[in-house]
């Protein structure tokens, strides 16, 4: 029998860390303007939130969001988005 839930590991995700320097050095650069990302916290927990041009653009932000819904919906029906 499975256990009723799962426990995320208490460590630092890499490929996490990873990915948010790079949008950082290309934020540092002026090629990143706008930002809308959503984030899982510890104890499902979450945060969600836009910024820059993404932030003074939501007709914008929300279809990049929309792309990005697209491209999980793809993951869950098992594609390899």
């Amino acid at each position: 029998m499975k256990p009723p839930y799962v426990l995320v590991p208490d460590n630092v995700s890499t490929d996490m860390v990873e990915c948010l320097e790079t949008l950082l050095e290309h934020a540092r650069k002026g090629e990143l303007i706008g930002l809308a990302f959503a984030g899982l916290l510890k104890r499902r927990g979450y945060i969600v939130n836009t910024a820059g041009e993404l932030h003074r653009n939501p007709t914008f932000a929300r279809g990049i969001v929309a792309a990005l819904d697209d491209q999980l919906s793809g993951r869950v029906r098992g594609g390899s988005s």
